[in-house]
């Protein structure tokens, strides 16, 4: 009968179009009120004692970062640094975004942020230069899903919380997955663009180009070593 009530509250929830969130705390509520002998106050003092939590302050903040590099055109500075370096090669726009997608995550913290981030400058940017739409958005969504394995990482910090690990050690070792996935989709995204005949930028590269592109995103680039070199130097907390 409490599964019913739990489960039966939150499907019906879901079906009247309420926001997920919203509806496994509220069917959470029902559930409270109709077959738990706990007080309301119970509920409210637990979440606030799981809110008062000094390393999860890190979320926003990563967060905040990532919006603030992305206001300032940090997405934009990266993908052209990339596109310099590499666009001109077969599939070296698929390339570039992956890239790009790994310097942002470890900007964010977060794969959702990055997706949004890059892939509204990216996206148009392949289509334009002749991939295929389906390719360019999935490109897209699995490089996004390096953002939450490129430390900092906002998984890694709910879970250094949630089970007191360290979190400077749990970034630690989110580098070497981080490098072999990303590694492994440039070659994947090469050997696709080869197969089905997408080109590069057409541009000759040019050391020239290179340069100017890179003093432009210097402190894009700079961004995750200040960020990753104070928390492992020992100078600062994730948060």
């Amino acid at each position: 009968m409490t599964n019913l009530i739990l489960f039966g509250s939150f499907f019906l929830l879901l079906l009247l179009k309420v926001p997920i969130g919203v509806s496994v705390g509220t069917s959470v509520l029902i559930y409270l009120v109709t077959c738990s002998s706990q007080p309301l106050t119970y509920l409210a003092s637990n979440m606030f004692t799981a809110c008062d939590s000094f390393p999860l302050m890190a979320i926003p903040f990563f967060i905040l970062a990532g919006g603030l590099m992305e206001g300032g055109g940090l997405s934009k500075r990266l993908a052209n640094l990339g596109s310099a370096a590499v666009g001109h090669i077969t599939g070296g726009f698929a390339v570039v975004t992956v890239i790009t997608c790994m310097f942002f995550g470890a900007i964010s913290g977060s794969g959702p942020a990055t997706v949004a981030a890059i892939g509204a400058v990216m996206v148009p940017a392949m289509i334009e230069h002749g991939y295929d739409k389906p390719f360019a958005v999935a490109l897209i969504a699995a490089s996004g899903c390096l953002g939450v394995i490129v430390p900092p990482s906002i998984p890694m910090v709910l879970y250094g919380v949630a089970t007191g690990a360290s979190v400077g050690s749990l970034f630690i070792g989110g580098f070497g997955p981080a490098i072999v996935l990303g590694g492994g989709l440039c070659i994947l995204s090469i050997f696709i663009s080869q197969k089905r005949g997408y080109k590069g930028t057409g541009q000759k590269f040019s050391l020239g180009r290179l340069w100017k592109e890179f003093k432009s995103a210097i402190w894009a680039l700079l961004v995750p070593v200040i960020i990753l070199g104070g928390i492992y130097g020992g100078f600062f907390t994730p948060t």
